[in-house]
């Protein structure tokens, strides 16, 4: 499953840096995670990085892209190999 950014969103920025797929950009006035390239920060650290750093804990599983571990690793090393 992918990352998404809530209304809460304060537009720090501070998770675009940490964010290890480059999945978060801003979007006119506010971040949006890629699904397509958000792995849930899985075979790069333990948890999803964007979300351990966020002020405002706006930051959630998107539950319309539901994806095993399994994918979420291909899903990475699909990315790096790009």
């Amino acid at each position: 499953m992918a990352m998404m950014i809530g209304e809460d969103c304060i537009g720090c920025s501070g998770c675009v840096d940490e964010c290890p797929n480059m999945a978060i950009a801003l979007d006119g006035e506010i971040y949006r995670i890629d699904p397509a390239k958000c792995t849930e920060c899985v075979g790069a650290h333990d948890e999803p990085q964007c979300a351990a750093l966020c002020p405002t804990e706006c930051i959630v599983p998107n539950p319309a892209v539901q994806e095993d571990r399994g994918r979420l690793m291909e899903k990475r090393r699909l990315l790096l190999a790009s």
